[in-house]
């Protein structure tokens, strides 16, 4: 395999340039020629794909983002759509592909697999750290440094105010952001999805805290709790507590902004040159991940099918903390 590429799609992370920087310079070691495909799917179908050398990833590792920029492509998931994409490869002639993505990327990514046998290996990019197949995920650890930063601070003003908050977390399907910057940020309670939480526990958990004369509280909600997000809940919880000043904060994409912690950057660089390795070896459909501190590879269809559970003990540790 003499040609290959990399992009980046859905959502970003940070130390999504740490794994670009990755994967180009593990490209050139081992003599391959390497492109980057500006604008994930969409700017592989408009033929958006430019050649990189070791200049092109010079002094990104520390900055958030990525350089080959993101997008979501609906043309991508038609059949008509995927045929653009290939044809255009072949004009490069492109052998295979770096995807750094979460689910959906990779299920695109196993789609244009199954249909035109492109060699494909992912490195798992998303701060949900929803993926199978690795134990963390590119993002996750400085997404939930900025969310303890910025409960560290909402707790000063809640505290000076005799306030509760609801701090929303980003976390569709997964609670793993909320779950650790809640227990590092010393929340009272943590709503995610993996768990059934009624407004009715949300309610009493407050009503006990203050019969204990704790005059403020830190509620983090994950944005995809079954009872709703942070506002929802907050306004449910206002109606029975009317003598309480309940304010609510959504920490929305700042959670996906800045520079990668040095965790997420030396895992990114892990991934990336298992990925382009892997690539180069002969690998394909499958995912690069890190699991107890080794490098491992998961299918696709595994990475996208089987769900990442949440640790029973991170959740019992909130509840043993807040008693």
């Amino acid at each position: 395999m003499k040609k290959v590429a990399v992009y980046t799609s859905g959502g970003d992370a940070p130390g999504m340039n740490a794994c670009i920087r990755a994967v180009v310079r593990g490209a050139i070691y081992h003599g391959a020629e390497i492109f980057g495909i500006r604008y994930g799917y969409s700017g592989m179908i408009k033929g958006d794909i430019k050649p990189l050398n070791s200049y092109s990833v010079s002094n990104i590792i520390q900055k958030g983002g990525t350089i080959l920029k993101s997008a979501r492509s609906d043309d991508f998931k038609t059949k008509e759509g995927r045929k653009k994409a290939f044809n255009c490869l072949q004009e490069h002639e492109i052998e295979g592909l770096i995807c750094i993505g979460g689910d959906g990327s990779f299920t695109g990514a196993k789609i244009f697999h199954e249909e035109y046998g492109v060699a494909i290996v992912g490195a798992p990019g998303t701060i949900d750290n929803d993926i199978y197949g690795t134990d963390f995920t590119i993002g996750f650890d400085t997404a939930v440094n900025t969310a303890i930063q910025a409960i560290d601070k909402i707790r000063d003003t809640a505290d000076s105010h005799d306030r509760i908050f609801f701090i929303e977390v980003m976390g569709r399907d997964s609670g793993y952001i909320a779950i650790r910057s809640g227990i590092c940020g010393g929340a009272e309670m943590v709503l995610v999805p993996e768990t059934a939480t009624s407004i009715e526990d949300v309610i009493e958990t407050l009503k006990a805290g203050r019969s204990r004369s704790k005059t403020s509280s830190i509620i983090v909600v994950a944005e995809g709790d079954e009872i709703g997000g942070a506002i929802e809940i907050a306004a449910r919880a206002q109606e029975s507590l009317v003598d309480v000043d309940i304010r609510v904060a959504t920490l929305g994409h700042i959670q996906r902004g800045g520079a990668p912690s040095a965790k997420d950057r030396i895992l990114a660089s892990r991934m990336g040159l298992s990925a382009i390795e892997g690539l180069l070896n002969g690998r394909k459909d499958v995912m690069a991940g890190v699991m107890k501190d080794e490098l491992v590879y998961t299918p696709f269809e595994h990475a996208i099918t089987i769900k990442k559970s949440l640790s029973p003990d991170l959740l019992r540790m909130v509840d043993i903390f807040n008693s």
